[in-house]
């Protein structure tokens, strides 16, 4: 079956009680994946309580193509490498259908692309249906997703709210992140195509609800340890609950 027709890519509920990602009209008129927009930036200050804070979360539109590499897009730096970047967390994707939630949940914010410190905003990616370690060709370049994002403080201190954190994480709204398998140039617009699907099938969502404790299931878990692209820290976790 083509990838594109599969049931698994229509998305399925979030979290218990929830409403779905997508309506039963936006499955229907479901296209090829697409990246809509691309952002990098640098670390600036920004002052938080009275301390200043670095933090590479700002990120800003570019309209040229861009060269995607194992650490990051030309142009785009991590604040603190400790906890951010690196080649499991290259390269940060976030649903452009997630916006019009947030634009409900945060009226009178603006929310251009790239809000939420993401790199690559896409279109008809999303996180119940994209498993860990599946790999996508993206321009020139080729990708294999990693984990689902789990944000810092510098989430609140982007929006000014000390509740961004929480309403991030309940959402299921995450992103994730991407390693890069090729590098290669990327730009708006580019198609995203679908190179491998990983067989062991743990969805994006699938591993937030295990980080979370949403989720006990072993059979699950295991199937997570199996993914070859799981990110280190996440395999870690994913042992220790064994």
């Amino acid at each position: 079956m083509d990838w594109r027709g599969q049931d698994e890519y229509h998305l399925k509920l979030s979290l218990r009680g929830r409403e779905p990602f997508r309506t039963a009209r936006q499955k229907r008129l479901a296209v090829s994946p697409t990246l809509i927009s691309l952002q990098v930036g640098v670390p600036r200050s920004v002052i938080r309580d009275g301390q200043e804070v670095l933090t590479g979360i700002f990120k800003a539109p570019v309209e040229k193509r861009v060269r995607m590499r194992t650490l990051n897009l030309d142009g785009d730096q991590q604040a603190d490498l400790s906890v951010h970047g690196g080649p499991n967390k290259a390269v940060y994707v976030y649903p452009s259908e997630h916006y019009p939630f947030w634009k409900k949940e945060l009226p009178g914010v603006e929310l251009p692309w790239g809000a939420f410190g993401e790199n690559l905003t896409t279109s008809g990616l999303f996180e119940s249906a994209v498993c860990i370690g599946d790999r996508f060709a993206i321009g020139t370049a080729e990708v294999v997703v990693t984990q689902p994002r789990l944000p810092c403080f510098k989430l609140n201190l982007k929006f000014n709210r000390d509740d961004m954190i929480k309403r991030f994480l309940a959402s299921g709204r995450t992103g994730f992140y991407l390693r890069v398998l090729r590098e290669g140039e990327v730009g708006a617009s580019d198609e995203i195509i679908p190179v491998h699907q990983d067989e062991n099938r743990v969805s994006v969502l699938d591993a937030l609800h295990l980080h979370l404790h949403e989720s006990d299931s072993s059979e699950l878990r295991n199937r997570a340890l199996q993914v070859e692209y799981l990110s280190p820290s996440w395999r870690k976790e994913f042992s220790e609950q064994v």
